[in-house]
């Protein structure tokens, strides 16, 4: 699967997504760094990849509707940490062998994951 890291997570969670396999790339990479979410969503919906971000404002399905994309990951923790969002990344990448993501919303918690964007 191919991946974009959004630029409020580490840049270590490509490295971490291309050990299992998957095509990432960074925010920084396209020089997206600052760029609003809606230029980051049209550059993912462009170039087919699933947006990896902590921003909750990623989690309205009315304004960012994941079936008109090809999906969005939120990683959701009560204290962020650069060490803990990589675990739970990690955590979420298990989970991408059993369940879809293609047009729809996955929020990753340390105990739970929703998926959203269902008919």
């Amino acid at each position: 699967m191919k991946f974009k890291i959004d630029q409020n997570l580490p840049v270590e969670a490509a490295k971490l997504l291309a050990t299992a396999g998957h095509d990432a790339m960074t925010v920084y990479q396209q020089s997206l760094g600052g760029a609003s979410d809606e230029r980051i969503v049209d550059v993912c919906r462009d170039e087919g990849r699933i947006l990896i971000t902590a921003d909750l404002d990623l989690s309205d399905i009315r304004h960012y509707p994941p079936a008109q994309s090809p999906g969005y990951m939120v990683l959701r923790l009560p204290r962020q940490s650069k060490q803990a969002l990589l675990d739970l990344l990690a955590k979420a990448i298990l989970e991408l062998a059993t369940h879809p993501i293609k047009g729809l919303l996955w929020i990753v918690e340390p105990d739970r994951l929703r998926i959203r964007g269902r008919g």
